[in-house]
C-alpha cells in the first residue's frame, strides 16, 4: 500500500506541533493526530529557558510572556540566584504557547485531525494507524509522558527510583523578582514562575501524593504569600514523571518530546528538549538518515540527562537534599555555571 502522507505526527502538544512545523517547512506532507481541541492546557512549570526562547524565535513565533532573568534557589530564609548569561527566559502560560504553535501549524496548511491513536502497524514502506487506516511513510510519536504509541510498540521500560509527581496552580499576585524561584522543602520543590505583572504559576514537584494545599503548607514562607482567594485556576497534575523508552527509533516510528523519555522537571528543561528534539528529528528525516536520530537525540540530551539525574538522586537522599542550597550559596560560580549549562 502506498503511503498517503510523508509524516504522521501523533500528538498535538509543543513537541508534536514543532515537529510538524519544521517538517512542513522542509517540504514534507504532514498530518497531525490530536483528539483535544486547541489550546491544550497541562500541568507545567511554564518557564522557558533561553534555549527554548531561541528555538521559538528560530521558528518565527512571538509568544506573549514575562521575561525571566535567571533561577533563584530558596530554602527557608536562605537563597542564591544565578542570572542567565545568553539571553533571557520567558514565563509563558501553557495555553498561550500551545495556541501560538497550533496557529503556525494550521497556517502552514497542516491538517490537525481529531484522532486518538493507540495502535499502529508498520511495514517496509510505511506506518498505518490501526483505527482509521491513516497511513504515512514515517510516524512521529509525540503523545506525551505516558505515550500510548510507545507502549503499543513495547518500548516502555521499567523506571527506577521513587516516583515523583507534579501539581500546578496560578495565583493573581505580583511576582517578587524576574527570577524563577525554586523553593526547596522536605519532600519536594515549589517553582514560582512570573507570568505577568500580577500572575504567577506555582508548580509543586513531590514524591508525596496529597492535595495541593497540603503540599504547599510544607513551604510556609511561600504559602503566606499565596492565600486561597488569590488562586485563579484549578489544580492540574501529572506523573509519575520519570518515564524511560527503550529506543527513540523503532523501524519507521520515531519518538520525540516526553514520549522519547523523561527524567524529571527539576531543571525546567522539558520544553527546550522538546523543541530541540523536533528540529533534530526532522533534520535527519530530511537528510535521509532517520536511524541516526537515536544517537543525535542522546548527544543533544546527554548533559541534561546527567545533571538532572544527579540532582534528582541528591534530592531523594535526605542528607544530601539539605545541602543543595547551602552548597550553591558557598559555590555561586559553580551554581551559575550549572544553570547556564542547562539554559
Amino acid at each position: 500500500m502506498k503511503p498517503i502522507h510523508d509524516l504522521l505526527v501523533v500528538g498535538g502538544g509543543p513537541a508534536g506541533l514543532a515537529t510538524a512545523l519544521h517538517a512542513a517547512r522542509a517540504g514534507f506532507d504532514v498530518v497531525v493526530a490530536e483528539p483535544r481541541g486547541a489550546p491544550i492546557d497541562k500541568a507545567c512549570g511554564e518557564g522557558l529557558m533561553p534555549g527554548a526562547v531561541r528555538a521559538l524565535q528560530a521558528l518565527g513565533l512571538k509568544v506573549p510572556g514575562q521575561p525571566i532573568a535567571g533561577i533563584r534557589y530558596v530554602q527557608g530564609t536562605r537563597g542564591v540566584e544565578a542570572a542567565f548569561r545568553q539571553g533571557h527566559g520567558l514565563g509563558v502560560r501553557r495555553t498561550s504557547l500551545h495556541l501560538a504553535l497550533h496557529t503556525a501549524v494550521v497556517d502552514e496548511g497542516v491538517p490537525v485531525l481529531p484522532l486518538r491513536v493507540k495502535d499502529v502497524y508498520q511495514d517496509a514502506t510505511g506506518v498505518t494507524e490501526c483505527g482509521t487506516g491513516l497511513r504515512a511513510r514515517w510516524l512521529v510519536a509525540a503523545d506525551g509522558l505516558h505515550s500510548p504509541v510507545r507502549r503499543s510498540l513495547g518500548l516502555l521500560t521499567t523506571s527506577r527510583g521513587t516516583p515523583r509527581y507534579g501539581l500546578r496552580r496560578h495565583y493573581a499576585v505580583p511576582s517578587r523578582s524576574p527570577y524563577v524561584e525554586v523553593h526547596w522543602g522536605r519532600h519536594g520543590e515549589a517553582y514560582v514562575t512570573p507570568l505577568g505583572p500580577r500572575l504567577v504559576g506555582v508548580a509543586l514537584l513531590t514524591s508525596r501524593r496529597s492535595p495541593f494545599g497540603t503540599q504547599l503548607a510544607g513551604f510556609p514562607e511561600l504559602a503566606a504569600r499565596l492565600h486561597a482567594g488569590a488562586a485563579v485556576t484549578d489544580v492540574r497534575g501529572a506523573g509519575p514523571l520519570r518515564q524511560t523508552a527503550g529506543a527513540r527509533v523503532h523501524g519507521r516510528v520515531l519518538l520525540v518530546g516526553d514520549a522519547a523519555g523523561y527524567i524529571d522537571a527539576i531543571t525546567g528543561e522539558g520544553l527546550s528538549l522538546a523543541l530541540t528534539g523536533a528540529e533534530v528529528l526532522v533534520d535527519h528525516l530530511r537528510r535521509g538518515t532517520p536511524a541516526a536520530y537515536e544517537s543525535a537525540w542522546k548527544a543533544a540530551t546527554r548533559r541534561h540527562r546527567l545533571l538532572t539525574d544527579c540532582l534528582v538522586r541528591a534530592r531523594q537522599q535526605p542528607l544530601l537534599a539539605r545541602l543543595i542550597v547551602p552548597t550553591a550559596r558557598r559555590l555561586p560560580r559553580v551554581f551559575t555555571a550549572a544553570v547556564n549549562a542547562l539554559a
